[in-house]
Order: structure tokens, then sequence, then C-alpha cells
């Protein structure tokens, strides 16, 4: 594999991110839809706004889903401000704008956050959406600028480099005159 300069790579993240056609926010606090839980096991702690749910935790709303071992959801004034998932991996779905397939996102750790409208995807982090892929150790989504920045691993532990697989457009055949085909 070839050496990527910056510049390189973030022409790839902001190809990766116009590829990455998500609704406008991964969990929509504005939506008229609930976010449902379910667990094996659930706590809640109403004095702190916490509440932690462990054991086989599918987290909804609408079509959007969050599978993980275990999911903790903050609270403040304002309403839901957080959820940290973990999992092996914790994996988040969310159909695309379009309506055209499907963002498809593992990592050890997920967390959303509502201040900052992003979506952060920690440690053996995979992105794939119609065949597309970005990997990396970290990848911050951001959901309103739809702006995807990734960072390599220790290379101890990995390749310690980011990894993106871009689909090629789809040609179109046109049939010529004589019969013969040619691309667009």
């Amino acid at each position: 594999m070839k050496l990527v300069n910056n510049r390189a790579l973030t022409l790839l993240a902001v190809t990766l991110a116009l590829t990455i056609s998500g609704p406008a926010t991964a969990f929509n606090l504005d939506s008229d839809a609930p976010i449902t839980v379910s667990a094996d096991n659930a706590r809640l702690d109403d004095s702190k706004g916490i509440a932690t749910y462990t054991g086989d935790v599918q987290l909804e709303q609408g079509k959007t889903r969050l599978n993980a071992e275990r999911v903790v959801l903050y609270r403040d004034a304002n309403g839901l401000s957080r959820i940290e998932a973990s999992g092996l991996p914790a994996r988040y779905q969310q159909p695309t704008r379009d309506g055209e397939g499907e963002t498809d996102a593992r990592a050890l750790n997920i967390t959303w956050s509502a201040s900052d409208d992003q979506l952060t995807f920690e440690r053996e982090a995979i992105i794939e959406q119609n065949g597309n892929l970005f990997r990396g150790d970290i990848i911050h989504y951001d959901t309103v600028r739809r702006v995807v920045t990734a960072q390599g691993g220790d290379s101890n532990t990995g390749s310690g480099r980011v990894e993106m697989v871009i689909q090629p457009r789809s040609t179109k055949s046109k049939q010529g005159s004589d019969g013969s085909s040619q691309s667009q």
C-alpha cells in the first residue's frame, strides 16, 4: 500500500463523507419516534440522570439501531445528551437518506453526543455502506456537517493506518449505431 500524505487523506475523507449519505442526525431528539431500549439488565440512577443497560442491549429509534453488550444513557435538563455503547463489537445501523442501502458501523466503543452532533467509533472501527468501507482506530462522524475524520492506531496492535475502499460509480452502457456498446 502506498504512503498517503495528509492532503490525500483529507481528500479521501471528504470523498467518503460524501458517500455516507445517512440522515442528518444519528438519533433525532426532535422526532416523535421514541427511543426504545431492551436488555438483559437495567439500572437507573434518576438523581444522576444515568441509565445503564447490560446484556444483549438493543436500542432503536425508527429504523436506526444500536446493538451492544453495554449501553449507558446520560440525561440532562434538556433530555438525552449522550449514549455510550461497548461490545465485541458494538454495532450501529441506519438507513441511508435516499433509502438505497444502509450504513453499518462497528467498533468496540461507540459514542453519540447530542451537544457535538457527533458519532465516535473507537477501537477496531469499521463503517460500511453500499460496498464502500472506512476503517481506522478512531472514526468521528459529524452528523450535521456530514464530515468523517479518522485516525490510525498504534502499529503494535494493528496496521496503524486508516484504510478506505471506495467503489467506482456505476457506468451505464450506451448502444452505438453499429450495435457496439460504449461506456459513458
